[in-house]
């Protein structure tokens, strides 16, 4: 493959340089001579490159926020909120039942004589 073959792939691999062609900031000549003089895996498409990866990151967070399902949260929390309060109930009814002792009733006594 030639070096003009291998730029429109790496192009093709990283399609945040276009940005910079839009915004008039760099020209393709100037990309292609970076690409040819330094090759794709330099520090110098640092300043290029990491730029489009912090906005793809960016965009990937706001469209997982997207797609939560605010009800179906809500309601799971609920869930979980219903069985730590029956946890809970569970634990102070043991806690109170253990601190009363049984008296059995004497013998010789018939409803509260």
């Amino acid at each position: 493959m030639s070096k003009l073959e291998d730029f429109k792939g790496f192009v093709k691999d990283n399609p945040g340089l276009l940005k910079y062609i839009k915004n008039k900031e760099m020209t393709w000549q100037s990309f292609y001579e970076m690409y040819d003089m330094y090759g794709s895996n330099d520090k110098v498409w640092e300043p290029y490159i990491k730029k489009e990866v912090e906005a793809t990151a960016t965009v990937d967070i706001l469209s997982w926020l997207k797609n939560i399902n605010v009800d179906k949260m809500q309601e799971s929390i609920n869930s979980v909120q219903r069985v730590l309060g029956v946890l809970e109930d569970l634990g102070s009814n043991n806690t109170k039942s253990t601190n009363t002792e049984y008296k059995p009733r004497p013998l010789y006594k018939h409803f509260e004589d």
